[in-house]
């Protein structure tokens, strides 16, 4: 029996403005975002406020510890990106491991990659016009937040209560700081970070380069190290933000751009692309789920082939993605009425998208993360961080794809998204979901600019997931149990193997979306599964 579910003005109405507009998986961080831009910030600074907020009232989803990819679209036309992600250690290779079959995800083996989302941060400063605002303002409110508390959302509570068994016990202060009273905190319940507050608050003072260089690295290292961490102090003072070109994709009516290698930007834009060539004339019909599904299995099957430290590659990504040929012979693999054959190597991994766009037309679409749900579990004790596990993704062999080596980046999930149209509108949109970034990028895509779905219902609407679910490995094709029965069933008779889950299920991930109009309109959008909202003004 299909499950229904109630709608509210959230889940369907799409929110307009003109002067300034934030979204992002939590409420307050939407709120610190909108008030940066009403004290005069652009959307650099909101949305660097904004990934601070973040990094403290979603600690389970992002953090310091972790790593962030940035796109910048500004007013002129130009497109700019940001790789806030950080390489090996120095002292990570295969004598580290001897004896295991791969890395661990948890503890402090897991904690082997320098942390990039500060970083990020000051390279997005770096490239506001403005630069109104001092990084004590932009820092502002998630110090207090974590000095004061926040109320943990229900998201956070189910999480801290389904991954306490496997990190209660690790070193370090996950218990002290995650499970205060002695078990999982739980939904309501005031959040206090006074550790992490005093390591924003020397952010602020001290500066954002003090997380690299300086006395707050120091003791960072060397709480990494004493808890087993292969991180020195040296790898800290080594990072370096990359500023890679976009990757960027013509289909009709728009281009589409997104982030280059290590992430897997390239599958978001090979979906569009390949599904820019299919005919499907009306949105959630068996042709529009079908050809976006077997788009990602192409894209997935190039992006799992190539896609690592680009330093390492050998295809050239944006070459392929100019090859109209290449793309037509890619479309032409995909069978109307028939699946591949799947399963895939499922990719793990949540994270936090969030987009602005200010009064002049700045646009940002970023994202971050610590990988899989409080990364490595390795919480530091005097700087209150969570540090990121996502360097478990090294295969532990001698070369080839996604090899463990020293100084090398792992690949990412991360896909922060972003359009041009040709009538003048822009687009930032995003999700958190590992295998699901790409997927849910390419529904809500499709369905707001080729069918012409208000954006707000192209959120709402219900999802898919090619792939791993959170919590699980299956690689099933998950469909949210909303859509119309017959579409289970031709879906399955096609050789998809289908699996129903709950109505709004977090597994499809926490979007977002805001469009600008040539007139300066501003639609946003925010996905009534996440704790966030649309801040507007």
């Amino acid at each position: 029996m299909r499950r229904s579910a109630p709608y509210n003005h959230k889940m369907l109405h799409t929110v307009r403005s003109f002067r300034g507009m934030v979204v992002s998986p939590h409420h307050l961080a939407s709120q610190t975002g909108l008030d940066v831009l009403k004290d005069g910030g652009d959307a650099i600074e909101a949305a660097v406020a904004v990934a601070a907020c973040l990094a403290v009232v979603y600690p389970h989803m992002t953090g310091i510890g972790g790593d962030g990819f940035w796109l910048i679209a500004e007013p002129d036309g130009r497109t700019r990106t940001i790789d806030a992600s950080g390489r090996s250690a120095s002292r990570a290779n295969l004598g580290l491991y001897e004896n295991l079959a791969e890395i661990p995800r948890r503890g402090p083996l897991a904690a082997n990659t320098m942390a990039g989302a500060v970083s990020g941060w000051a390279a997005a400063l770096e490239a506001s016009p403005r630069r109104l605002l001092s990084p004590s303002r932009l820092l502002r409110d998630a110090i207090q937040y974590a000095e004061h508390g926040v109320a943990l959302t229900r998201d956070g509570a189910q999480i801290a209560a389904n991954k306490s068994p496997e990190l209660k016990n690790l070193p370090g202060a996950y218990a002290s700081i995650f499970e205060r009273a002695g078990r999982p905190m739980v939904e309501g319940e005031r959040f206090r970070q006074p550790a992490l507050a005093a390591s924003l608050r020397r952010l602020a003072s001290e500066g954002l380069g003090t997380f690299y260089n300086g006395p707050l690295a120091t003791m960072i290292a060397s709480d990494l190290e004493a808890l087993g961490s292969p991180l020195t102090a040296a790898d800290f003072a080594d990072h370096l933000v990359d500023r890679p070109e976009p990757l960027s994709v013509e289909i009709s009516g728009a281009r589409l751009f997104n982030t280059a290698p290590p992430t897997q930007g390239l599958a978001s834009l090979l979906i569009l692309a390949l599904f820019d060539r299919i005919h499907a004339d009306k949105p959630e019909s068996f042709a529009h789920l079908h050809g976006l599904v077997e788009a990602t299995k192409q894209a997935f099957l190039v992006r799992d082939t190539h896609v690592g430290d680009p330093a390492w590659m050998k295809l050239n990504p944006q070459a392929l993605l100019d090859d109209s040929d290449a793309l037509d012979k890619m479309a032409a693999r995909i069978e109307s009425h028939r699946a591949l054959p799947w399963p895939q190597s499922p990719s793990a991994g949540d994270t936090t998208w969030f987009g602005v766009i200010d009064n002049e037309g700045r646009t940002v679409s970023a994202i971050q993360s610590t990988y899989f749900e409080f990364g490595s579990g390795l919480v530091l004790p005097r700087s209150g961080i969570v540090w990121q596990n996502r360097g478990s993704s090294f295969r532990l062999s001698r070369g080839g794809w996604n090899a463990l080596e020293p100084r090398r980046k792992p690949f990412h999930t991360l896909t922060p998204g972003l359009a041009r149209f040709q009538d003048g509108r822009v687009m930032t949109y995003g999700t958190m979901g590992g295998e699901g970034q790409p997927q849910t990028q390419g529904a809500i895509f499709s369905r707001y600019a080729r069918f012409g779905m208000p954006l707000q219902q192209a959120i709402t609407a219900p999802r898919w997931l090619l792939g791993r679910a959170w919590g699980d490995a299956s690689t099933s094709l998950k469909l949210e149990d909303r859509f119309d029965p017959g579409l289970y069933e031709a879906l399955r008779e096609a050789g998809h193997e289908v699996e129903l889950v709950g109505p709004f299920t977090s597994q499809m991930g926490h979007a977002g979306a805001i469009v600008r109009h040539p007139d300066g309109l501003l639609e946003g959008a925010c996905d009534p599964r996440s704790d966030g909202c649309v801040a507007a003004w």
